[in-house]
């Protein structure tokens, strides 16, 4: 029987999952549940209803493990815990410095409710939250460096479309190569946030607009542009139209340590990814990560569990002796 995945929410993450269901046979799409009025909501898969957000606990013994879709600024937090109460759920709450608190609300709730969660699951936090943890126990003397990009940050675009005078914008991470080129020559230099990246900004804007003004609001907001430099370029419409409308991301992540009686060998560890549609391939790694959940829910486990917890033969859906014939 396939494991029968609910969707709630249906934006670039809930889309993208109902396109990676194709590529994995073993699940089914159940429902789609939304906060919009469900009729307006039109989706691939036929004969899949839409349901409204506020029915989804009647769908609680019809779906196996639950998708949030939802941002991790405002929806998630509150989400996530809430309808831990009803299913086994899944998301990919990305706020690294506030997961520790998401998790202890997610694991309160699905331990009340005899459910299995997991939360923070996609590319990174996840993938290269792996990635951190190998370098970590492979080489213990050693450094981390996490780059972003070259990417587009939706919450970085959407601060630009915040500002008075913004018709539209999007906003790209670049790493600095040689920045780069340092850390993989196994320099292990000591880099500060400016050195590691930069940000290049795309904006369209209104007629009249001050640009000067939108120029300097852009590269002194606080948080997201002040600390890096920081290009803005204006741009018509028609450009932004026709040149920024993809969703490509990726990164890299390296451990570079030393081994040896006198730490006279160098290492460097580096694992990659680049990405022509960032919500499409994070949307493939939680369906990774929700059969393992699955198996989770049917060995009886509860609570919250991350990435970390999971054994790599319960994200495929191989047996154990074909994945030793085959991949090991």
């Amino acid at each position: 029987m396939a494991i029968r995945i609910g969707i709630m929410g249906y934006g670039n993450i809930g889309r993208g999952i109902e396109t990676a269901l194709a590529d994995n046979k073993d699940m089914e799409l159940a429902v789609v549940f939304t906060r919009r009025d469900p009729a307006s909501v039109k989706i691939r898969t036929a004969g899949v209803p839409v349901v409204s957000a506020a029915d989804a606990e009647k769908w609680k013994d019809k779906v196996d493990v639950l998708v949030l879709a939802g941002g991790s600024a405002t929806d998630l937090p509150h989400q996530t815990p809430e309808y831990a109460k009803y299913f086994n759920v899944i998301d990919t709450f990305d706020t690294h410095a506030h997961i520790p608190q998401h998790f202890g609300a997610v694991d309160e709730a699905a331990k009340a409710a005899g459910k299995a969660a997991m939360i923070s699951v996609g590319w990174d936090p996840g993938l290269f939250s792996l990635a951190r943890l190998f370098g970590h126990v492979i080489l213990p003397e050693g450094k981390d460096y996490t780059f972003w990009g070259r990417g587009v940050s939706q919450g970085h675009s959407d601060a630009i479309r915040r500002i008075p005078g913004v018709k539209n914008g999007k906003q790209y991470t670049c790493p600095v190569e040689k920045a780069l080129d340092a850390v993989r020559s196994g320099e292990n230099p000591d880099l500060t946030t400016r050195e590691m990246h930069t940000r290049e900004c795309y904006v369209v804007a209104e007629e009249g607009a001050d640009k000067a003004a939108i120029e300097k609001a852009i590269k002194t907001m606080p948080n997201y542009f002040a600390d890096y430099d920081t290009t803005v370029h204006f741009i018509s419409e028609e450009e932004f139209e026709k040149n920024h409308q993809g969703l490509a991301h990726g990164g890299f992540v390296f451990r570079t340590g030393k081994t040896g009686a006198d730490k006279e060998h160098s290492h460097v560890m580096e694992y990659r990814l680049k990405l022509d549609s960032n919500p499409e391939f994070t949307t493939h790694v939680v369906l990774a990560y929700a059969r393992a959940l699955y198996r989770f829910a049917q060995e009886g486990r509860k609570g919250c569990f991350t990435v970390f917890d999971v054994p790599p033969s319960y994200l495929s859906p191989l047996s154990g002796e074909e994945l030793r014939a085959h991949v090991l």
